[in-house]
């Protein structure tokens, strides 16, 4: 019995380590199937449950708003942005061919609740990850060469920040 479920445990085991390299080897390689996978799984079970705090102070994520390209219709997305002098930097680990980015880029505008204040954004460009090493912190940066984030989105602040409700 105790070797049934050690054999159970090790194939339990590699699977998951199978997994694990296959999600690795496809983000850094920018596999479609493999972001694609990751996306949905993103928008169905993390960004619902990061949603719930996002913007809020202390929060790991900020809120951006945007206007959907094809629909029209306001969308909310979580996100991870840094703030910098004049605006924020926010890493793109799927590419610059995510929804939101897209969204972001037709309208050129947007808006960020980050840490319970609301930002208008504007200019928004894709910028390589390179040039903008200085405003992420030494474990982002591992981070990005880890997975290969090679790009991220700049957008520029428009207005003072106003408190969120």
């Amino acid at each position: 019995m105790w070797r049934g479920l050690a054999r159970v445990g090790l194939v339990a085991l590699a699977l998951c380590l199978s997994v694990l390299v296959v999600f690795l080897v496809g983000m850094r390689a920018k596999s479609p199937r493999v972001q694609r996978a990751v996306r949905q799984m993103n928008k169905a079970y993390w960004n619902p449950r990061a949603m719930a705090t996002a913007g809020t102070p202390g929060a790991y994520a900020s809120v951006v708003h945007h206007v959907g390209r094809r629909s029209g219709t306001t969308r909310s997305t979580p996100v991870v942005p840094v703030a910098t002098d004049d605006g924020f930097v926010v890493a793109l680990p799927y590419g610059p061919g995510a929804d939101w980015v897209q969204n972001v880029l037709a309208a050129g505008a947007a808006t960020i609740v980050h840490e319970g204040e609301i930002y208008e954004v504007t200019d928004p460009e894709i910028v390589p990850t390179a040039e903008l090493d200085a405003h992420f912190t030494a474990s982002d940066r591992r981070t990005q060469r880890l997975f290969n984030v090679d790009r991220c989105l700049r957008v520029r602040r428009v207005t003072a920040p106003t408190p969120s409700p």
